[in-house]
């Protein structure tokens, strides 16, 4: 290392980073002690004289002394290895060396002092000259190690401080401390808290370990280089959803990075670093979840035997991991596609190894495939959740919707009615509502037939089914979807710049359906208070934000136009729909029209029959004949409406 900081020096290059000197040679340390010895000889000659005013050596030529003092003192240096450690890493072990090497050779030179006076009856030196001596080369050596550790902080933290990103805190309350002092705490975090930011105006003066606070205005009325920093921290679980949005739109307003921590509950010190994550756009969105009545649930699914169809999917899945909880006697786990349902047995045998777990590779439009899993095992609880679901594909795919969501519903109902299932509770969507395309139609005609069964003679199973909207996280949903987009590099593909959804999370989702197997009667379609809708548009120019870009600067956004079967809005009840509410008021009962069993089951062998031999057109002309209220949009199947 010192041949490199050598080749600095004499090579040309006469800039030294002082990151690359890493220590200096142990000779140089040396001849860098003897030099204090030196200066604390001289300061302590001045010092004794000044207050002693007479001679404190007696021997004819004082430069002998001072040398064989100085000899002394560095033989002992020699011995102790006083010079051998890295200075800046230095310790109390070090520290001791130094003090003991000063001792002894105050005491030998006091021993031979004292020896000379036996011997001749003078001394050649005054002994407090000696003491004072010791007491100053052991704090000048002391020093020079104490500066020269002190200097090398600052600087390796004036570098790290230099990478790091300058952030203030959002919150001035125990929680908010405690993340920033855990951030101060480990300097290996890429991060540095310049200060607090509050809606407080009373704390202007006031500071927090040290760092300022700043007021809510300081930021609106402030640019991004005024303020000097990148980013800010929140903890996300202190605040309410409209509170979090305020803020962010002001943060994202003035480019500033938002980062998200945990709560002090969730946090360790180990793991901070991984902890605290750019925010997402699904935090924004996210809101306070459903209540369950754990005790109640529990009860319905403990001991119990549970069949999930579609479990490999989004809901499907999340609902096996929820059901898995309450320890149930066996889930028996459905779906068609292979490799999902393979990834999703891994998961639940590394997580439940305690539960039963049956994994059956099927579709639900097979009756005798599906009916044998019925005879084997005796369902207390069934939750359908197969189902094709993406708009376009459906829509140019009609025979399989009536295939898989209409005839497959039939089928799980039709067997969870005849082997008496105590509760099915189907998975429904938005869509399902004043259907503007085949997907949304075959799920509101599938709603139709399970809540017909309710009333048929000897039924005992009650039927429920559940509605809602957009799922975060979703396969196929658009968050992922953009968010692919924009680490490409955009554009970001919106189909219409007016359109605007529902989002829920998908542990929201799965919970309003536990909810809803729990406290349904039978018959209920269950409608979930969904909030607001947002903006499309807006939410793509928000990820755009949070990603750190700039919208129609760095990532450009442009239109699609509405594909076959897409309308601007969804709608969770009809026109002609009543709701009534339940004891948990984010949850209402929609009292949609129902039609009797034979009825709709007359239409649905009939459609089924005409999927299998006739085109798709007159697949969809008897789908509209079942769900009068279908009218198709931006697609082929609009004349049928004329």
């Amino acid at each position: 290392m010192y041949n490199s900081f050598r080749k600095k020096i004499f090579g040309g290059d006469n800039v030294v980073n002082l990151s690359d000197v890493r220590y200096l040679p142990r000779w140089i340390i040396l001849i860098i002690d003897i030099i204090i010895l030196v200066i604390s000889l001289f300061l302590s000659t001045y010092i004794i004289e000044k207050i002693t005013q007479k001679e404190f050596i007696y021997h004819e030529d004082k430069s002998v002394v001072f040398a064989f003092i100085i000899l002394v003192n560095t033989i002992f240096m020699y011995l102790f290895k006083t010079y051998a450690g890295i200075i800046r890493h230095s310790t109390f072990i070090d520290l001791f060396k130094l003090l003991i090497s000063c001792f002894c050779t105050m005491f030998v030179v006091a021993t031979i002092n004292m020896t000379y006076f036996w011997v001749t009856g003078g001394k050649f030196i005054l002994t407090p000259y000696l003491v004072l001596y010791f007491v100053i080369s052991f704090m000048g050596l002391f020093l020079f190690r104490l500066y020269v550790k002190e200097f090398f902080h600052i600087v390796r933290e004036y570098r790290r401080s230099a990478l790091k990103k300058r952030i203030l805190v959002l919150g001035i309350d125990e929680q908010s401390i405690a993340i920033a002092r855990a951030i101060l705490d480990n300097p290996n975090l890429p991060y540095q808290v310049v200060g607090f930011l509050t809606q407080r105006t009373d704390s202007k003066r006031a500071s927090l370990l040290g760092k300022p606070i700043y007021a809510k205005e300081k930021i609106e009325t402030s640019t991004k280089d005024d303020l000097v920093i990148d980013g800010i921290i929140i903890v996300k679980e202190m605040m309410a959803k409209d509170e979090m949005n305020s803020w962010v739109n002001l943060f994202l307003e003035k480019d500033l990075n938002v980062f998200k921590a945990p709560s002090v509950q969730k946090l360790r010190d180990s793991d901070l670093g991984g902890s605290i994550r750019n925010l997402q756009i699904e935090d924004l969105l996210n809101r306070k979840p459903i209540k369950i009545e754990n005790e109640e649930v529990k009860s319905r699914h403990y001991g119990k035997t549970v069949l999930v169809t579609g479990g490999a999917g989004s809901i499907g899945s999340e609902i096996v991991r929820q059901v898995a909880q309450f320890t149930p006697s066996l889930i028996v786990v459905l779906d068609q596609a292979e490799t999902p349902l393979y990834d999703i047995e891994l998961e639940m045998k590394e997580k439940f190894p305690h539960i039963r777990f049956k994994f059956v590779l099927a579709d639900v439009s097979n009756m005798n495939r599906v009916e044998t899993l019925f005879q084997t095992y005796n369902f207390s609880m069934v939750y359908h959740a197969a189902a094709y679901k993406h708009v376009p594909l459906v829509e140019e795919n009609p025979h399989e919707a009536i295939s898989v969501n209409i005839l497959g519903s039939k089928n799980i109902a039709m067997l969870s009615s005849k082997y008496h299932v105590n509760r099915f509770v189907m998975v429904s969507t938005d869509k399902a509502v004043n259907p503007t395309n085949v997907m949304g139609a075959s799920k509101r005609a599938a709603e139709l037939f399970v809540q017909s069964l309710q009333n048929v003679e000897g039924n005992r199973t009650k039927f429920i089914t559940t509605r809602f909207g957009n799922v975060l996280g979703s396969n196929g949903s658009v968050i992922p979807h953009f968010k692919k987009q924009i680490e490409a590099g955009g554009p970001v593909t919106i189909t219409h710049p007016d359109i605007v959804r529902y989002f829920m999370t998908i542990p929201e989702a799965c919970e309003l359906v536990l909810q809803a197997g729990t406290m349904g009667h039978g018959g209920e379609i269950f409608v979930f208070d969904m909030g607001e809708p947002v903006k499309i548009l807006d939410l793509a120019r928000r990820m755009i934000k949070l990603s750190g870009f700039e919208p129609e600067i760095d990532i450009k956004i442009i239109y699609t136009g509405l594909r076959p079967g897409e309308k601007l809005y969804e709608e969770l009840l009809s026109d002609n729909a009543k709701t009534l509410p339940t004891h948990n008021d984010k949850i209402m009962i929609s009292k949609d029209p129902i039609m009797e069993f034979n009825e709709i089951d007359g239409l649905i062998n009939l459609i089924g029959e005409a999927s299998v031999v006739r085109d798709k057109v007159d697949v969809v002309k008897i789908l509209k004949n079942i769900v009068p209220e279908f009218r198709s949009n931006n697609s082929i199947y609009e004349a049928l409406d004329k």
